[in-house]
Order: C-alpha cells, then structure tokens, then sequence
C-alpha cells in the first residue's frame, strides 16, 4: 500500500514544524513549501531535514502563496492526499502596517491554494486543510466561542482569515472539495516567533536574569486568551482530514488566562517576586526578593517589567475562550498540555538558549 503524500505550506513555522514531525510518525511522506529567501531558515525543522532517516521521506519546495503558478505547479508534481495550508502572515500588529500584503498571502493565498486543487478534478482527490484563527471573533459575542459564534474581526489579519475562511466553505460546498478549517486559538511553544507576547515574555525574562536585558516593555497585560500547546494542535489538523465528513471546528482548551497571569507564572517558575505599581502606561513592576547567588546580575526594587503605548493594538482585541466540545465529540480530541507545562517547556529552552548566546 502506498504511503500517504502530504503538502505542507508554512513549513518552517512553529506549525509546520510540528506538524511535519507528527506526520513522519505516522509514516507519511511529507512535502513542505518554503519561500526562497537570503537564508535558508529551517531552523525548526533541521532535526527533520538533516536526518538520514528521513532522506526519502521529506522534501521541500521553493514557492509563495503570492505565486499562483509556484502553487499550482507544486501541488501538480506532487499530487498529495493532504494539503495543509499553515501559511500566513499571522502577526496581527504587523497586519496593521501591512495590510495589502497580509491579505495577499492569507486571503488571496488560500484561494489560489484551493483553485489549484479545484484544476485537478477527478485526477487526484485532495483533503484540503485551512489553518483559521479565533481573532475572527473579535468583538465577543458569546462567553465562550463555539462553530456557531458570530464572527467580528477586528484587524486586517482577522479580515483576510475570514476570507480564507469562508472561500474554504464555499469551494467544499460548490465544487465538492473535502476542504475544512481548524479554528485555532492562540497555541504556543518554543518554537513560537519572537515577536509573539508568550516566547517575547519568556524570552526576555531570561535574558533579565543573565543581566543581558535591563527590562521587559509590553502591551496590554490585562488580555485574555485561551492558550494551549502547538503539539496538542497540529495533532488536531491531522484528525480533521482523518474525517470522512469535512467540516469546521473550533480548537481551544477552554480556559483562559491573561497576559499577567501568563507573566507572574513564568516569574513564579524562576523563584522571582514583583510588586506591580501604578496603572495604565505608568503601571510597572519591580523586583522585591530573589535569590542573589541563582541570579547575581538582577537587583532588588528594579523595574524589570513597563508599559508602553508602541505595543498597543489600534483596535484590541480583550478576550477570548474557546468551547472545543464538538471537536471532543466527534473526534474525540481535547489539549493536553496544562498552562503550567507550556510555560515550564518555554522557559527552560529560552533560558538555554540565553545562555549559549552569551558563551558564544
């Protein structure tokens, strides 16, 4: 019996990464596009794409979602029995300053994705996967947001996801494409990209205690989201083109924690106690007791944590939870990574990794 075949946009992200990992343990042969760059950025999945093991087994392709034609001409070679589009400019800040661009790649990407599946017809029956996000929802409408929530994106990123969304809709319901999204709240790793809030906390705060930084400046601390692992997540892709039925879902583990909490855990983690002061862009917070000889070049009553106004959305979005009971239901599949397991995970590789880039 032949192995599976399986295409994968957005290879080289905190996504594709994991993805790619899970479904060589699945025995799939994997196929990844990564756009052609002045580095080669595979950082992330070099423990795939230097191994031997798997020399017969991954592969990838230069292309860009930008490019009907590089799409269209890999998906013709390949002829996989998955495509799962992870690509995206997901940083909703820089959608902002970006937003021609953020809707190139993520709206007008995924169609250009599923037109290319469309074009091969009967010749090959392709299971299309689109990679959604719970910024659709925006301004909340539910306490807890289900398939059947009302969508209100409140970015440039959140409305070009909510073309690709319902261009995914309408091609399985007009053409017949086994064609689903995934709806995924926020997920988080160390693999996740530097910019994001959780990795630029643990981070930063591991480059405090090597006294590499002096302080933390973040946005909004009072958001609230709905985190869970990307390993838990990308396993979640895989079972909704397992289903016989395509068909959208929500993916979240349902419980929610703001910024603040996200940041006095990991400082919980490191045996650090602040005192926050103050409110709004003058609210900081300063350190009040820590272990001098764990961390010699931090100092008591230092402000390592400010607010600061450049990190402000121009239109927040405050909250956020997900309800994943259909998704428990009918595929049977709920997170399994706590809060605190993430954070643990996060902070030891960014303490690491701080610490090899000061010996080096």
């Amino acid at each position: 019996m032949a192995l599976k075949k399986a295409l994968i946009t957005g290879i080289t992200g905190q996504d594709g990464s994991y993805l790619a990992e899970f479904l060589l343990k699945k025995n799939y042969i994997v196929h990844g596009i990564k756009r052609k760059a002045s580095s080669f950025n595979t950082d992330r999945i070099n423990s795939i794409y230097l191994n031997k093991k798997y020399k017969n087994k991954f592969f990838l392709h230069y292309g860009d979602l930008t490019d009907a034609n590089s799409i269209s001409g890999i998906i013709k070679r390949i002829l996989p029995d998955e495509v799962y589009n992870l690509a995206a400019q997901s940083h909703v800040g820089i959608s902002f300053i970006m937003p021609e661009y953020t809707t190139d790649v993520n709206a007008l990407g995924t169609l250009r994705v599923l037109e290319s599946i469309k074009d091969l017809g009967s010749k090959k029956k392709i299971r299309f996967y689109q990679a959604s996000t719970s910024e659709l929802y925006g301004e909340i409408q539910d306490k807890k947001q289900t398939e059947k929530t009302k969508f209100y994106p409140k970015s440039p990123y959140a409305s070009s996801k909510l073309f690709a969304y319902w261009i995914t809709k309408n091609y399985r319901e007009s053409y017949g494409i086994h064609a689903s999204n995934g709806i995924l709240f926020n997920h988080e790793s160390p693999r996740r990209g530097e910019t994001f809030v959780t990795r630029k906390i643990t981070m930063s705060l591991s480059k405090i205690v090597l006294g590499v930084e002096k302080c933390l400046y973040l946005g909004n601390i009072n958001s609230l989201r709905d985190w869970g692992h990307a390993k838990d997540y990308v396993e979640m892709c895989w079972k909704i083109l397992q289903h016989k039925k395509p068909d959208d879902f929500v993916v979240s583990t349902g419980k929610q924690y703001s910024v603040r909490f996200f940041i006095e855990s990991c400082l919980k983690f490191l045996d650090i106690k602040i005192k926050w002061s103050g409110t709004g862009l003058n609210e900081t917070a300063k350190v009040i007791s820590f272990d001098k000889k764990k961390y010699p070049y931090l100092n008591k009553n230092s402000i390592i944590i400010r607010i600061s106004k450049k990190y402000f959305r121009p239109n927040e979005v405050d909250n956020l939870i997900g309800d994943s009971s259909k998704a428990k239901k009918i595929l049977k599949w709920k997170a399994k990574i706590t809060i605190d397991q993430l954070i643990k995970e996060m902070l030891i590789h960014d303490l690491n990794l701080a610490k090899k880039n000061l010996n080096n």
